[in-house]
C-alpha cells in the first residue's frame, strides 16, 4: 500500500480518536478491543480506515476468545486482511496467551531481617558509589522484584519516595523493604537517612503499603533501622 493511500486512510480519523494517540495519552486500559487491533493492524486499505477494519475482524470472528482459535487462512479470508496482517494478529494474540499464563519471577521470600540483611549484605558490600535498593513483596513476603533506584555520588544520594512508590504500584507490592550502602563502610545512620525513613514510612501509610524496613549496608555488615527501634 502506497504512504498516499495509509496517509489517506488515518485521515478520516480525528486526531483525538486515533487509537495510538489514545493509547499514549490515556493508556491501553482506555482503549475499546477494535482500538487497540487497529494498532496492530496499523493501515487499513483503499476503501476503509484501520479503525473500520478492525471493527470488521473483530465482527467476523465474534469474540476475542475465537480470534486466537481463528487460523492464518481463515483471516485471510477477511477483505482488507493480507498474509502479514493476519500472521502479526496470531503472533500478537499468541504472545498476549504466553503473557498471562507466564508465572512472575520471585527473587527469594523473606523470613528475616537476618535473611534480608545478608542477601542485601551481598548485593551492596563494598560499591564505590551509594546505592538505593527497593525489595518489592507480595502478601506472601516473597521478593516479586529487586529494583535499584538510584545510584549517586561518593558520599550521597537523592531517592525520593515517589520512585520508590511508583514501582510498588507497578508491581503491585503489598510491602516494600528499602536499603542503601554507606561507600565509607559505616553503617551508622546520619539524620539524612531518618529523615527519608520517616518521609518513606508516611508515604506507605497513606497509600495502604506497608515499609517493612530500611536497611544500611556497610562493609560486610549491615544495619536494621526496623530491628533498632529507629523507624
Amino acid at each position: 500500500m502506497s504512504k498516499k493511500v495509509q496517509e489517506t486512510n488515518i485521515q478520516v480519523i480525528p486526531n483525538n480518536s486515533r487509537p495510538r494517540e489514545r493509547m499514549e495519552k490515556l493508556g491501553p486500559k482506555a482503549l475499546a478491543d477494535h482500538e487497540l487491533l487497529a494498532i496492530i493492524l496499523r493501515t487499513g486499505t483503499k476503501d476503509k480506515n484501520v479503525v473500520n477494519l478492525a471493527m470488521d475482524v473483530l465482527r467476523e470472528v465474534e469474540d476475542l476468545h475465537m480470534l486466537r482459535q481463528t487460523s492464518v487462512q481463515e483471516l485471510m479470508k477477511i477483505p482488507g486482511i493480507g498474509r502479514i496482517k493476519a500472521i502479526e494478529i496470531m503472533a500478537t494474540t499468541e504472545l498476549g496467551h504466553r503473557i498471562a499464563v507466564a508465572p512472575q519471577i520471585k527473587e527469594g521470600t523473606v523470613v528475616s531481617s537476618s535473611w534480608v540483611g545478608n542477601y542485601l549484605t551481598k548485593e551492596l558490600s563494598n560499591l564505590t558509589q551509594e546505592n538505593v535498593v527497593a525489595l518489592y513483596l507480595n502478601t506472601k513476603n516473597e521478593i516479586v522484584k529487586k529494583e535499584t533506584i538510584f545510584i549517586g555520588s561518593l558520599n550521597s544520594s537523592v531517592a525520593h519516595p515517589r520512585e520508590i512508590f511508583k514501582g510498588a504500584i507497578r508491581y503491585s507490592a503489598a510491602r516494600i523493604i528499602v536499603a542503601h550502602n554507606h561507600p565509607s563502610g559505616n553503617t551508622e545512620p546520619s539524620e539524612a537517612d531518618y529523615s527519608f525513613t520517616r518521609r518513606m514510612v508516611d508515604a506507605g501509610e497513606m497509600m495502604g503499603i506497608e515499609v517493612l524496613d530500611h536497611f544500611i549496608i556497610g562493609e560486610n555488615k549491615y544495619l536494621s533501622l526496623r530491628e533498632e527501634g529507629l523507624m
